[in-house]
């Protein structure tokens, strides 16, 4: 620890507040401020209901599926990063003297490599748990769906609050993948850190940046606002 430069230390605490942060606020805000999250929202309560009043079920059984291949697709990337980084970290002596002699000009690369690795393999364990366990909620909205009663033979109330529980159920799934995706937004930054430290905490703050006016300005939730 004696070696380990300080600014990187700060780099790392500063990495983890950002992402925490920005989960919060971006949480905390789509209750009240209209964002992705909260349109769709209210887009899954839409659908559900309308999933009550369908005969046949299988374009809601579909669309499910569909979403749960996506899901899957992320979690199979994140287990090869992953078994990518361990084998890195196991060679990390031999790529940094790679990069040394290819980029002598790059921070501290001998004393850091391994922890660097780390910190990437550790991004995407969290993130494999959180693709995981959207899949397995996914699976729990399927089994809503199938499960779902003759909307024809429910009462108002009835069939607004399955829906509600349904959609929420689904909310859940997305909400899981939103935040894996997030870790792979992040570990994007955190690859900047093998070139410079500082460039490493301005990546940070970029992809913060990006992901908010994506979650809270972008033309895609304009549409939504529309339909």
């Amino acid at each position: 620890m004696q070696d380990f430069p300080w600014i990187d230390v700060v780099a790392v605490l500063w990495f983890i507040a950002l992402w925490v942060g920005y989960t919060l606020f971006a949480k905390r805000k789509a209750r009240t401020v209209s964002c992705l999250s909260f349109e769709l929202r209210r887009k899954r309560t839409d659908w559900m209901r309308q999933m009550l009043t369908r005969d046949n079920k299988m374009a809601d059984v579909a669309l499910i599926s569909t979403l749960e291949r996506n899901v899957s697709f992320f979690a199979s990337s994140s287990m090869l990063i992953l078994a990518g980084l361990l084998t890195a970290i196991a060679s990390s002596d031999k790529i940094a003297q790679v990069l040394m002699q290819v980029m002598p000009w790059l921070d501290h690369v001998d004393g850091l490599m391994q922890f660097k690795l780390l910190f990437l393999g550790l991004i995407y364990v969290f993130t494999f748990f959180q693709f995981t366990w959207s899949l397995r909620q996914y699976g729990f909205g399927g089994v809503l769906i199938g499960a779902a009663p003759e909307g024809h033979n429910l009462s108002e109330d009835e069939l607004q609050l399955y829906a509600n529980r349904a959609a929420k159920v689904i909310d859940q799934a997305a909400h899981s993948f939103n935040y894996g995706l997030r870790a792979i937004y992040f570990s994007l930054a955190a690859l900047a850190w093998f070139i410079n430290v500082w460039l490493f905490m301005l990546a940070t703050v970029i992809v913060l940046l990006v992901m908010k006016h994506r979650e809270f300005h972008s033309k895609a939730l304009k549409a939504l606002q529309e339909v």
